[in-house]
């Protein structure tokens, strides 16, 4: 991938990783230019964000602030991966389920 490729989706790749919205906004913000950097990070961040709802919802269902400690610290260390990733302009899958996400996402970009 050409630097002036990653540098143009750059800025929407960052955006993915800031919120479910920026996730969102991302995906918008793609669909006419189709970067391939953005569209790498907008399914890791896209994957990261859903995934963090659905085991939010049954990890709070435990009422252990050790758990919830774990699952804070777990999708947080995931999603600063991701987004130093995205601006560093590398296009590298998160640990454990990036790969996943690829797949699953297909899709999308």
């Amino acid at each position: 991938m050409s630097n002036q490729t990653i540098e143009e989706g750059k800025t929407t790749a960052i955006i993915s990783y800031l919120t479910i919205i920026g996730t969102i906004i991302a995906i918008v913000l793609n669909i006419e230019k189709k970067n391939p950097f953005a569209s790498f990070h907008i399914r890791q961040a896209l994957g990261l964000w859903l995934t963090f709802f659905l085991l939010g919802y049954v990890v709070g269902s435990f009422d252990s602030w050790l758990i919830t400690l774990g699952f804070w610290i777990f999708f947080g260390v995931l999603f600063i991966f991701g987004f130093i990733n995205a601006v560093a302009g590398k296009q590298q899958t998160v640990p454990l389920v990036g790969e996943f996400y690829q797949k699953l996402f297909s899709s999308i970009g």
